[in-house]
């Protein structure tokens, strides 16, 4: 009796690890925290951003403004394998890569016709609560742009 309730014990334990190693950080819907972030009024802003499961691949919705202050929207869905996948909604970008480099940090990069136009990396904190994407890269003038957007998970 003893050797079944630890059996049965572990078992629900190992279940629950796997759970917990199987949750992805990136998951969830992150508003922009303006106060924290220091954002390159030629990028323009996300204010929310949202990371779910898309049946073996990744769904990235974004919603903000451009740097003319209207209203933007874009999806993007991929793996994150670092190869670049289609966006849509972005007239500064055609595709998208992410690369995981560790539990809770991507590379990304944004292309137009080929060529990167912004690359940097979003980092989750450790207690799972804010999201940090530092940003850089060039404007459609050709200028270098760089930003760091700070998000608070809802």
């Amino acid at each position: 009796m003893n050797r079944q309730r630890i059996l049965a014990s572990v078992t629900v334990f190992l279940a629950g690890a796997a759970l917990a190693l199987a949750a992805d950080p990136q998951a969830g819907t992150w508003k922009l925290n303006e106060g924290k972030s220091k954002v390159d009024p030629m990028i323009g802003k996300n204010s929310t951003v949202v990371w779910a499961a898309a049946g073996d691949s990744v769904k990235v919705t974004i919603d903000g403004v451009d740097k003319d202050g209207k209203a933007t929207h874009n999806e993007w869905t991929g793996k994150v394998d670092g190869k670049d996948y289609p966006v849509t909604g972005d007239s500064n970008s055609d595709t998208r890569s992410y690369k995981k480099v560790d539990d809770r940090t991507l590379q990304f990069v944004g292309k137009k016709s080929g060529k990167t136009i912004i690359s940097g990396t979003v980092v989750i904190s450790a207690d799972g609560k804010t999201r940090t994407a530092n940003a850089s890269g060039t404007d459609t003038s050709g200028k270098a742009v760089s930003s760091t957007l700070v998000y608070d998970k809802q």
